[in-house]
């Protein structure tokens, strides 16, 4: 499907919405028919079949490719491009699928697979699509939150929060998403990693693209840098590596943004206890750069502060590992203090602490 997608790609753009529903009409019908029969195994895997050919085929179909044979800017579209009229049309059988299999999450992830491949490779031309998209992922996410819906929205973030016209929508249904998700939080996070996970990636990405939306009275900050604390000590490296990115681009807004900065100097000693926790054996080793990287963002926003919650933090006996003695962390703790513009300094110390904390001292790496 993907070869097929480069194929129409190819074509003059007033023949590929003819050719595309030629092809793909069979399998939308088959598609509706499946939605109407009971819902079993077997016809929940064609359902899932027929969404990923089309999610292939769509990853590949981009008409302004090869418009007029010749590479450059595109020029400005006219009419609406031939994938987003597909998707239009099927959107009804689309809602019908999810009214049907809402709490299948292999369905769902299909759905969601279909939209994502087509605003990744249609760009800006998906426009169209953002109204209804971002409704329906909001509907199904507060009815059953999926990771997946939560991917679909970091690429809308992503390619629309820089578009004024599309803000309004991006934001009513990133208020909606954690609204839902600190409820899971406020349960059983643990149960849902690949939720956290996701969740951690979308706020960091509105971080970087749209950190406005912070400002609002609709986001409880508090509460989201709670959930990067608690996704920090999820057992699952890639929750843990995603938290360590949303406080990568919490701490680098921090200066400009006070509502952030807030937070920070009330409760940026459990950051720097569970960062301490996680380096010193809590977490994967492989995350030592991640880590790193947060105590960096740290180190450069506030030195003087960081100074004082690593003393604080680590004058307790055992923390955050026996095998280390108090020398050991205050020598950890200065040259953390000596590293604020140095990453690769400071990722050596970390990686060498770790080893020690972790009894691993003889290793041959650790330099203390």
């Amino acid at each position: 499907m993907q070869a097929l997608g480069f194929l129409l790609s190819s074509l003059p753009e007033e023949q590929i919405l003819g050719r595309l529903l030629s092809l793909i009409s069979p399998h939308i019908q088959q598609l509706g028919s499946l939605v109407q029969q009971e819902a079993n195994p077997t016809n929940k895997q064609n359902i899932v079949h027929i969404l990923g050919m089309l999610s292939s085929l769509f990853s590949t179909l981009e008409p302004s490719r090869c418009s007029d044979g010749s590479e450059g800017a595109a020029s400005p579209r006219l009419t609406p491009n031939p994938v987003v009229v597909v998707l239009q049309q099927v959107f009804a059988l689309v809602q019908n699928i999810l009214s049907r299999w809402l709490h299948d999450s292999e369905v769902v992830e299909a759905v969601c697979g279909v939209f994502d491949k087509s605003v990744r490779t249609l760009l800006h031309d998906f426009g169209p699509m953002v109204v209804q998209l971002s409704e329906m992922l909001g509907q199904i996410y507060c009815t059953f939150p999926q990771a997946s819906a939560l991917d679909l929205t970091r690429q809308l973030v992503h390619i629309f929060a820089g578009e004024e016209h599309h803000i309004s929508n991006i934001r009513s249904l990133v208020r909606a998403m954690t609204s839902t998700t600190l409820s899971i939080f406020q349960q059983e996070p643990r149960e849902h990693p690949d939720v956290a996970e996701s969740f951690m990636h979308l706020h960091a990405q509105i971080l970087r693209r749209r950190p406005d939306l912070y400002q609002s009275d609709q986001l409880d900050v508090k509460a989201l840098f709670f959930c990067g604390i608690l996704s920090m000590n999820f057992p699952e490296t890639p929750t843990a590596k995603a938290a360590c990115f949303f406080f990568t681009e919490f701490l680098s807004r921090c200066k400009d943004m006070p509502v952030l900065d807030e937070v920070l100097q009330r409760d940026g000693k459990l950051l720097t206890e569970t960062l301490l926790q996680a380096i010193g054996g809590g977490s994967s080793s492989s995350l030592m750069e991640q880590f790193s990287d947060v105590l960096l963002g740290l180190n450069r926003l506030c030195p003087s502060r960081l100074c004082e919650w690593l003393k604080e933090s680590l004058q307790a006996p055992g923390f955050p590992s026996v095998h280390v003695t108090s020398e050991q962390k205050h020598t950890f703790t200065q040259q953390i203090l000596r590293g604020q513009t140095n990453k690769r300094e400071i990722k050596e110390s970390v990686k060498a602490f770790s080893l020690l904390c972790r009894g691993l001292q003889g290793s041959g790496v650790s330099e203390f």
